[in-house]
């Protein structure tokens, strides 16, 4: 078992005891993020792929799950308390070395949490995230590892494809940003049913967002896939197609 040095400052970490061939987990996501309502999205959204969430709190709980059962991908916040995150990256990709391990990271560490995650199996997001974003970040690994099937929502001549975040307009491709496509997400999800504005902040933005920033968005997104699309129903919300 490769050993875990703590923090400067931190009590060792004793790991619980597991036996030598852990149990696979094959549809289960190790979700260890700040209990947030941005992570409460996430859960659902997972959860609504079919797929089982186990949530971690802090990096012992991290390895902890790992140990007891292989998971099908670890999403890791590199702020969690406990073992610094080098440590139980490392620890995670030594012991279940299968697991893809989605990093969520704010800007000024994205540079360390490069040097740790593998090129070929490893992702990151930067936080503050969009739900939609991480989500379909997650589906692209758990995809490539054959774990789950590629999935195109189509609305009518628009597709989208929210592991690879492509979108695609009567067979033409168009391209957008991060926020624009996780709007898009908020409204594919509900197509044809009014979404509110509240509805589409706590979807888009972790942060608190005004009407009139989601009334800019839609905006944008009007333009890239045509306005008719996108209905506004005064005072509720928008509807996608329908």
């Amino acid at each position: 078992m490769l050993p875990v040095a703590p923090p400067e400052g931190a009590s060792a970490y004793v790991p619980s005891q597991r036996s030598s061939d852990p149990g696979p987990l094959p549809d289960t996501v190790l979700l260890a993020l700040p209990a947030t309502a941005a992570t409460a999205s996430v859960l659902r959204s997972l959860r609504a792929d079919g797929l089982d969430v186990a949530p971690a709190h802090d990096g012992i709980g991290v390895l902890d799950a790992a140990r007891a059962g292989v998971p099908a991908l670890v999403v890791l916040d590199v702020e969690l308390p406990g073992p610094d995150v080098s440590t139980v990256v490392g620890a995670l990709q030594a012991e279940v070395s299968s697991a893809p391990i989605v990093g969520v990271t704010p800007r000024e560490r994205r540079s360390s949490l490069l040097g740790l995650l593998r090129a070929d199996r490893d992702d990151y997001v930067l936080r503050p995230f969009a739900v939609d974003e991480l989500v379909a970040r997650i589906r692209l690994r758990l995809r490539q590892g054959g774990l789950i099937e590629e999935k195109v929502v189509r609305v009518g001549d628009l597709a989208v494809d929210p592991d690879l975040g492509e979108v695609q307009v009567d067979g033409r491709p168009v391209a957008l940003s991060p926020t624009e496509f996780s709007l898009l997400m908020a409204l594919v999800s509900e197509a044809g049913e009014t979404v509110s504005h509240d509805r589409i902040a706590q979807r888009v933005w972790t942060e608190p967002a005004s009407a009139n920033l989601v009334q800019v968005y839609i905006s944008y997104l009007r333009r890239k896939i045509g306005a008719e699309r996108i209905r506004t129903v005064r005072g509720a919300g928008y509807v996608l197609g329908g």
